[in-house]
């Protein structure tokens, strides 16, 4: 009899199947002792381990045995930004001065391949450890360090979004293209790695001030001329910055408007922080479809604001949650979920355990357009997932063994998460992670 390269995952099976702001509790399905059958890198089958492992074709799979942990879907990281691990955590400054301070010095080191090769396989061993399997992710201005991260993604079959960062003045001029450049570099960054493998390209302004009206043409092009493409920038981060696109954009309604105007706006753009919006931007951001990135850690540790996740769905605007590493103080989900929760105790408002778990799951997978590939374990969809052992925390532990309700598990384990908790990583089923 042929081996069988079909795998069988054993322990406690935790999805959404829907958006519980819509569906409550129903939206979550626990399988205790249950398994995932893998077959060919996508879900086979979710049900209890003993009914699966009673069928004979599943007895000849290769079987991880997780009992006593959590299985969750991947993980989706909506903004990261992979130049910036090493500068994670520098102190003592808002936005604009700390992209002259600590960003900017980063980057420039990107010009040389061997170094953005090294950073690239370092974030995304960050990003498994925390149990991220999908991220969009900036690059830098050189075409080499979207090479890198792209190479390395593609080494593990990882899900990952990035682009070159378009970025033509009001910066260091080592890190300064053009916007006929920018284009060209962009085009053919498109046309090497856009939907190969799990791949996909994100046409990459850092931000209107160092962009050039030219170049917003030219990036609007790029999105309108390359179907399936993405587009990634920030808007609305810090109140300085908001004044200061007014001032070079005094034409515009908003900052938003100014990405409107050239075409930057739609299903597959996905904007981070949006905290200084108006009430017409947010109009403009739901006709759009276009997404939001929540990024808590980033904005609290800036001083940039309080981005209000309940105002934001109620005017049905999509939203992601996110990291921004290196302004975001961890690579955990988990953990941004938990700053993501007194964020909204800030703002007056709640967010329960299963809001949270969608955000950074089946909601990420929405975000991104994803949702028929990634973000619970429908079955046919590919197989990534993080396995939790809560034990590997002695207060976890403790905590949860005296909560009843699997809400109440779940959110003592967002609240009290950290990297420990992550016992494996797996892509399309392989493991690229454990502890």
């Amino acid at each position: 009899m042929p081996v069988s390269k079909d795998k069988l995952i054993r322990g406690t099976i935790v999805h959404l199947t829907a958006d519980p702001s819509v569906a409550g509790a129903d939206a979550l399905e626990v399988v205790e002792d249950g398994a995932l059958l893998i077959r060919d890198g996508r879900i086979a089958a979710v049900d209890g381990a003993k009914t699966l492992l009673a069928k004979p074709d599943c007895q000849q799979a290769t079987q991880y045995d997780y009992r006593g942990c959590y299985i969750f879907p991947g993980f989706i990281d909506t903004h990261v930004h992979y130049p910036q691990v090493d500068m994670i955590a520098s102190y003592g400054a808002q936005l604009l001065e700390w992209l002259e301070r600590y960003t900017f010095p980063a980057e420039i080191k990107f010009s040389d391949p061997v170094h953005a090769a090294g950073v690239a396989d370092f974030a995304l061993s960050q990003l498994f450890r925390n149990g991220t399997t999908t991220a969009m992710m900036f690059a830098t201005v050189h075409p080499i360090s979207v090479d890198a991260i792209f190479e390395a993604a593609s080494r593990c079959n990882m899900r990952m979004i990035t682009g070159k960062v378009m970025m033509d003045r009001n910066c260091p001029e080592k890190l300064r293209d053009t916007a006929e450049q920018s284009y060209r570099d962009s085009q053919a960054l498109i046309d090497r790695w856009h939907g190969t493998q799990r791949l996909n390209y994100a046409i990459t302004p850092r931000f209107a001030p160092t962009s050039s009206e030219k170049q917003l043409e030219l990036a609007g092009r790029l999105y309108a001329d390359n179907p399936g493409v993405y587009v990634q920038s920030h808007v609305a981060e810090n109140q300085s910055e908001v004044k200061w696109v007014a001032e070079l954009y005094p034409w515009s309604r908003s900052y938003l408007d100014v990405y409107d105007h050239y075409g930057l706006l739609g299903d597959r753009a996905v904007y981070a922080h949006c905290i200084h919006l108006t009430s017409e931007d947010l109009i403009r951001m739901r006709e759009t479809q276009t997404v939001a990135a929540f990024c808590p850690t980033s904005n609290l540790f800036l001083g940039s604001g309080l981005f209000d996740l309940n105002v934001a769905r109620e005017s049905g605007v999509r939203t992601g949650m996110a990291t921004d590493v290196g302004g975001g103080t961890s690579f955990n989900m988990l953990e941004t979920a938990s700053e993501a929760y007194k964020v909204t105790q800030l703002n007056g408002n709640t967010v329960n355990a299963l809001q949270l778990l969608y955000e950074i799951t089946l909601g990420g997978a929405r975000a991104l357009s994803l949702q028929q590939h990634i973000g619970n374990f429908e079955t046919g969809k590919e197989a990534d997932f993080v396995v939790l052992d809560p034990q590997a925390s002695e207060l976890l532990g403790r905590r949860i063994e005296l909560v009843d309700t699997i809400e109440e598990k779940l959110f003592a384990l967002i609240m009290l998460a950290d990297d420990r908790l992550t016992r494996a990583t797996h892509l399309m089923g392989e493991r690229v992670y454990s502890s």
